[in-house]
């Protein structure tokens, strides 16, 4: 896993305005690297960056320093950065972690949540089957963050959510490993007992449908490190 080999490639970002420069590129940065768009093993250049967000290099680097402290990126060279290489340590504890505080918000969204989410939630699960179905890696890992963020959200807790940000922007670049495993198939199963549990309320149900999701990424990921 620490040998990949570094890709080059363009990234979708925007312009912003001038007076919210860091915190946009931080937010922007974010959501890539949530979204899958930033790959393990990707170089990504800082002045290009600085060039598609039409700044100069130094809100860049701010913002930068903030997922690097995060543990979302890393410093490749001092021109540019990438993903940091995933351990097994590491990835046992993201593991652990995840499962408990992902399954109790999980838990407190149910009684929270509401018709609209729920049809929100059964779009986006039909937006995974369909990518899973035609090996759209992107658009898979876009809805996957969709529907859980959907759930979390509903929950009301937003240090709950700051910390599963954290969480997700230091695995969900590896969910881009998943899709040769056939992972994004045997997730959606779980995805459609999530949404179930949610429907009946089942909150034992939905705590067990979470881990078992986390569980089966887990698995693969740690068998591609070994």
């Amino acid at each position: 896993m620490n040998k990949a080999v570094l890709i080059e490639t363009e990234l979708p970002v925007v312009p912003l305005a001038r007076d919210t420069l860091q915190d946009g590129i931080f937010r922007q940065l974010s959501d890539m690297i949530l979204d899958g768009e930033i790959i393990p093993g990707q170089r990504v250049k800082i002045q290009e960056l600085a060039n598609a967000f039409g700044v100069s290099t130094m809100p860049v680097r701010e913002a930068l320093k903030r997922l690097t402290e995060a543990n979302a990126l890393t410093v490749i060279s001092g021109r540019s950065i990438g993903i940091p290489p995933l351990s097994s340590e590491r990835l046992k504890d993201l593991r652990r972690v995840r499962k408990q505080i992902e399954g109790i918000t999980a838990e407190w969204a149910v009684d929270m949540i509401d018709d609209l989410a729920v049809v929100t939630l059964t779009r986006k699960l039909e937006d995974m089957k369909q990518a899973a179905s035609k090996s759209d890696v992107k658009g898979y890992l876009r809805a996957n963050r969709a529907f859980h963020f959907e759930i979390y959200q509903a929950s009301g807790s937003k240090t709950m959510m700051a910390i599963i940000e954290n969480l997700w922007l230091q695995i969900s670049p590896y969910f881009n490993l998943l899709h040769e495993s056939g992972n994004y198939a045997e997730s959606n199963q779980e995805h459609e007992a999530i949404l179930n549990a949610i429907l009946d309320g089942n909150k034992p149900a939905l705590r067990n449908a979470v881990h078992a999701d986390i569980d089966g990424s887990f698995k693969v990921l740690l068998e591609l490190l070994d």
